[in-house]
Order: structure tokens, then C-alpha cells, then sequence
């Protein structure tokens, strides 16, 4: 379902000249807005989610005084014509414009479930809840100039365009840094000498993760992970080594032709036993066998 932000206002004096221009991109709905403001406009704004407004077009102070805040007592004016504002959600802002005015101006609505999917990972809560007034990014701005291109643009690119936009702003926007690579934990002694066993005993089958995992108490996702962690392989890998240790047995005795132990061992044919031997051992069965039959 596309994302719908949720918002509520109590507005007066403001005309819309243009738009919205909305656009959907992955946990980012965007509006582009161009309204004609008369003297004394204002009024207030309330959204379920947190968003960006980045004045696009507007006239330079003095002609125009916008003024944003937390509290309807509170007025603070706007330094740059092209000022943004961070607002987090459920956070009242107040809007007034002192002179009669022309403003454009794209809002940025973000749904941090979506985000956070994407980003994998949590964004920090504490930066989430900060409001940011009135402050000035040009890289945040030209992202933004940007994003409204493509919102009137008459034959829309990719959309992933649209996307590594909107994320690229919302990382730069919250100081998301590079994720760390968190170091996997290793099985515990006891999960290791369980899986070994249970591997080494039913080596000459196909051993499904889930048994593994289910003998562990582990997800498949975490034991595989953490098996690997501990042996430098993969749970296939040391299951085929462990039914290469049980081939070479049969291989010393000679008693059984290559075909015959191909097939007893878990191996399609004696082409497949043949492969993953030399991918192992380094040689094939029957060059092994020679130099280590009794």
C-alpha cells in the first residue's frame, strides 16, 4: 500500500497558485507546493509522521518574513529564504507571514517503518524526536531541488531515481553513518559437539539446515551464521568432508568398485563423486586409492 502521511492544519490567508505536486517513492511521499501568502497568513500544522519543508522560492528578507516555531507565542524569523525545517511527528509548528508573499515549497513526509526496512537498520530515536528550525544544508537543498524536478517532470525517470533521492536526502537529513559489521557470535561448545556429531552420523544424506538449527535452539538464519563463525565453513562443507572421511574407508578397503561407493555415500554418480573428491581431496578416488588401499 502506498504511504499516505497523516496531517491536520488550521490555516488562514494562504492561496495555493500550484500543486500539490505529489510523487510516492519507498517511505518517502513528497509534495511541491506553490502558494501565495497575504499579510498576517499563518496558522498551524500537525502531522503523524515527521517531515522536512524546504522553501524553494521565496523572496529575500526583507520582502518576506516567515516565521516558524514550536508554540504559537514563540516567532522566530527565517535568516535564509531558502530555510528548512526538520518537524518531528506529532510536533505543533506555527506559520506567520508578516508581508504579502509568493513561496515555493516541497515537503518531504517520512514513514521510518518503510525507512528503516530499508536502511536495515533503526534510526536513532533521540535525532527522530529534534526539531531543526530554520537552518541551512546545501547539499540537503540541492537534493531537494532535485526531487521537485522530478515531481513536474512530464515524463517521469526510473523509479529508483526518485528513490536514491529521497533516501540519499533522508540519510544526509538524520547522519546516518556507515553500518558497523557487527562480529558474529560462534556456537556454544555444546551446540558445536552436537551439530559434529549429528553431522558425522548422518554424513551419507542430505542433512537439511533446519535439523541443525532445531538440535541448536537457533533460527537456520543464526546457526548458520554462527557455525561458520566458528568453523570457517559452511554446515554443506563440513558435512561433505565428513562424507569424504567415510569415503575414504570404503576406498582403502577395495573391495567395493567406485561406482558401487559412489552411490552407498549420498552421490548421484560416479561423475558427481568424482568432482567433489578432487574439489576436496585434490585428486580422484580411484589415484587415492591407489596410493592408500591395504
Amino acid at each position: 500500500m502506498t504511504f499516505q502521511p497523516r496531517m491536520s492544519n488550521k490555516i488562514d490567508g494562504f492561496a495555493v497558485l500550484n500543486g500539490p505536486n505529489r510523487r510516492h517513492w519507498n517511505g518517502v511521499a513528497v509534495d511541491l507546493w506553490d502558494v501565495a501568502c497575504a499579510p498576517g497568513a499563518g496558522g498551524y500544522y500537525v502531522g503523524a509522521d515527521p517531515r522536512l519543508l524546504v522553501i524553494l522560492e521565496a523572496p529575500a528578507f526583507p520582502t518576506s518574513q516567515l516565521a516558524i516555531s514550536t508554540r504559537k507565542d514563540e516567532r522566530f524569523q527565517l535568516s535564509d529564504h531558502r530555510a528548512m525545517s526538520y518537524i518531528p511527528a506529532n510536533m505543533e509548528i506555527w506559520a506567520h507571514m508578516t508581508h504579502q508573499s509568493r513561496i515555493r515549497h516541497i515537503d518531504f513526509h517520512f514513514n521510518i517503518d518503510d525507512l528503516t526496512q530499508r536502511l536495515m537498520e533503526d534510526v536513532d530515536s533521540t535525532v527522530l524526536a529534534k526539531p531543526r528550525l530554520q537552518f541551512f544544508d546545501p547539499r540537503i537543498y540541492a537534493l531537494a531541488e532535485l526531487v521537485a524536478q522530478e515531481c513536474v517532470n512530464p515524463n517521469p525517470l526510473h523509479d529508483l531515481y526518485g528513490d536514491g533521492l529521497t533516501v540519499a536526502l533522508f540519510i544526509d537529513l538524520m547522519q546516518i553513518g556507515k553500518r558497523k559489521v557487527r562480529k558474529r557470535s560462534q556456537l556454544a561448545a555444546w551446540q558445536m559437539r552436537r551439530t559434529v556429531d549429528y553431522l558425522e552420523a548422518n554424513c551419507l544424506r542430505s542433512v537439511r539446515l533446519q535439523e541443525l538449527a532445531d538440535l541448536t535452539g537457533l533460527s537456520q538464519s543464526h546457526f548458520s551464521h554462527a557455525f561458520k563463525a566458528s568453523t570457517g565453513v559452511a554446515p554443506h562443507q563440513w558435512q561433505m568432508r565428513a562424507r569424504i572421511e567415510k569415503v575414504k574407508c570404503l576406498l582403502s578397503d577395495g573391495t567395493l568398485p567406485l561406482a558401487t561407493i559412489a552411490v552407498e555415500t549420498g552421490f548421484t554418480d560416479q561423475a558427481h563423486f568424482t568432482k567433489v573428491f578432487r574439489r576436496i581431496v585434490g585428486t580422484t578416488p580411484a589415484h587415492w586409492q591407489k596410493s592408500h588401499r591395504r
